[in-house]
């Protein structure tokens, strides 16, 4: 399959240093805005990248789930090959791509796990089909079937079925602190405008990026 001749024309609005505010997180908070109005499907997905114990990398996409005044929210598995990337080296990055504006925003930072009673919290909230998925997956091992996986689901549907289902110990959520944040904005003739913010001990400072 050959895409060498497959391309886009930008013809977006640019993105100059005044249209920024100071702070990263209230610009990924007006871009994400945007993109909400712009009526994009599931705006929160992001691509979670990690590397594990042999410094070989992964992604895969998870959502993102909150965005506080001092990092970025997901939930999972704490026994799935993203987490125990995160146990061996918590340096990840989060990728969102918003084709619709042309835009995409980079964040590189620190995962840690939140507290209990904050994921004790989003469990509460969460559908319970979802809860009873969560107590199914394996997530990451190997299993022998799709049927084994349905079965398993109806018996804990039918187990739970009713009943306030509690938050397995494996699961929960982790918050990336960011040292860096990168807006980027799709131009014309591919000389797309990269505006970098990086976390120093005098706080964010500002970078035009060369595209």
């Amino acid at each position: 399959m050959d895409l060498r001749q497959v391309r886009k024309e930008y013809e977006n609005r640019g993105l100059r240093e005044d249209d920024l505010v100071s702070d990263p997180i209230d610009q990924f908070k007006i871009w994400y805005s945007e993109i909400e109005e712009a009526g994009y499907s599931e705006p929160n997905a992001m691509v979670l990248s990690t590397v594990d114990k042999n410094a070989s990398p992964s992604g895969r996409n998870v959502l993102l789930k909150e965005v506080r005044e001092d990092g970025f929210v997901f939930f999972t598995n704490y026994e799935s090959k993203k987490a125990k990337d995160i146990e061996t080296n918590k340096k990840v990055s989060l990728t969102f791509s918003w084709n619709e504006l042309r835009r995409q925003v980079l964040v590189e930072g620190v995962a840690e796990k939140i507290p209990e009673n904050e994921s004790d919290e989003y469990w509460a909230m969460r559908p319970y089909e979802s809860k009873i998925g969560s107590l199914v997956s394996d997530q990451s091992s190997v299993i022998s079937s799709r049927e084994e996986l349905d079965v398993a689901f109806e018996t804990q549907e039918l187990k739970w079925r009713g009943l306030e289902v509690p938050r397995p110990r494996h699961w929960g959520g982790y918050k990336v602190s960011p040292n860096f944040i990168e807006f980027w904005q799709g131009r014309q003739n591919r000389l797309h405008d990269r505006i970098g913010y990086e976390l120093t001990f005098e706080g964010w400072i500002v970078n035009r990026l060369s595209p």
